[in-house]
């Protein structure tokens, strides 16, 4: 198993198990993002990738005007793909891929969908996470015959981080 993706519920901790998984792999230089919240006075306003080596930018908010839109936030879209750009997601010598998430907002960028295709196509290791509910590319991916989707819920959110890891080690 050298694709695998997670998905499950928003809020099940998917965000948190791919930070874990990314920091036990800290030894074999990864190259990947998770994303988290923009907040504002303890209200969510947006998204930003973070890349694993720390590096951030911005994804989503509220206040960006534009035609990408998902729900309340609208998408830069050309900012995220400056940010993918930035990440040596290219490099021969990287052998693991870690993605948070492919979800919709991500999906906004043809770049993007361009690159999760070549990842999996690729002989690279991926855990990426994915959105439990989506059409398009999102349904594509999951039906991939060379991945293995895990749903992560609340009975198994405790253990799915080792199962993900012996997979992939």
């Amino acid at each position: 198993m050298k694709k695998l993706l997670l998905t499950g519920a928003p809020g099940i901790g998917k965000t948190t198990l791919i930070k874990g998984i990314a920091r036990t792999l800290e030894p074999f230089h990864p190259v990947g993002f998770y994303t988290e919240e923009i907040r504002k006075k303890g209200t969510r306003v947006g998204f930003q990738p973070v890349s694993l080596d720390g590096r951030t930018g911005v994804m989503s908010h509220v206040d960006i005007r534009g035609p990408f839109r998902v729900g309340r936030y609208g998408v830069d879209v050309e900012g995220f793909e400056r940010f993918l750009d930035s990440l040596p997601f290219r490099d021969p010598a990287i052998s693991y891929v870690v993605i948070d998430e492919i979800g919709k907002m991500e999906c906004q960028s043809s770049k993007f969908q361009q690159l999760v295709t070549a990842i999996l196509n690729s002989e690279r290791i991926c855990v990426a996470t994915i959105a439990l509910r989506g059409t398009g590319f999102i349904e594509s991916i999951k039906r991939r015959p060379d991945i293995t989707l895990f749903t992560m819920d609340s009975d198994n959110r405790d253990t799915l981080a080792s199962t993900l890891l012996q997979a992939i080690t």
